[in-house]
């Protein structure tokens, strides 16, 4: 397998970013956040930033084909060994065109992994963050500061909990999420893309799970 190109999914809370921050060690795999994509050309005033962002300032939804032409630079200035795709594909349809695109410029999915929890684990672990101002993050259950409780240990100051992990706010991006991004679990099943993670256990034996996953579809295409 000359390339790993890979598409993470999963609720919000499922450990997608954790797992992400391990597969660029383990596999030197450029990570491709379309967020964080779409913020630095726009910050950047790329002239694919400044199309965005026209699109953006009048509260429109930015056109698949350019956030597609974004991901295509991406994986050709920086993917000559893959990708690893977070944000996107997020309905059918833009999967479809994401396929292809990638066929076109003559590559192909090697595995949609899906790291997945249940709602509750996800209202748990989100809605028990806390951060301070200079954005050192800690857990009410699973890492509390080991000082003064609802301090930062490292610079003392306030732990608040952000707005997006307040429970209301993670209800309704679940909702989302089930409504429109969790089809694609069947559209990539269907096409024997899809690779599931049990993403309630413990960030390691996850690792270790997705490793061992890759080494399979690997050795696989050498048969």
């Amino acid at each position: 397998m000359s390339e790993l190109n890979l598409i993470l999914l999963g609720p919000p809370g499922a450990g997608k970013g954790t797992q992400a921050d391990r597969l660029k060690d383990d596999f030197g795999l450029p990570y491709i956040g379309t967020g964080d994509l779409l913020r630095k050309h726009k910050e950047d005033a790329t002239e694919l930033g400044t199309e965005a962002a026209s699109y953006m300032a009048n509260g429109d939804l930015v056109p698949d084909g350019l956030v597609i032409r974004m991901i295509l630079e991406e994986i050709e200035e920086k993917g000559d060994d893959g990708f690893l795709l977070d944000g996107y594909p997020r309905s059918a349809g833009q999967a479809e065109a994401l396929a292809d695109a990638l066929e076109e410029a003559g590559r192909k999915l090697t595995a949609a992994m899906l790291i997945d929890a249940d709602d509750a684990t996800v209202i748990q672990r989100l809605s028990g963050r806390r951060q301070c101002r200079n954005g050192h993050l800690y857990h009410v259950d699973f890492d509390p500061p080991k000082n003064e409780d609802g301090f930062c240990d490292i610079d003392g100051t306030r732990l608040v909990q952000r707005d997006d992990d307040k429970p209301a706010t993670i209800g309704k991006r679940l909702v989302t999420y089930h409504e429109k991004t969790e089809p694609l679990i069947d559209y990539y099943d269907e096409r024997g893309l899809l690779r599931r993670f049990d993403g309630s256990r413990a960030p390691a034996e996850v690792h270790d799970h997705i490793r061992a996953t890759l080494a399979t579809l690997r050795l696989e295409e050498r048969l």
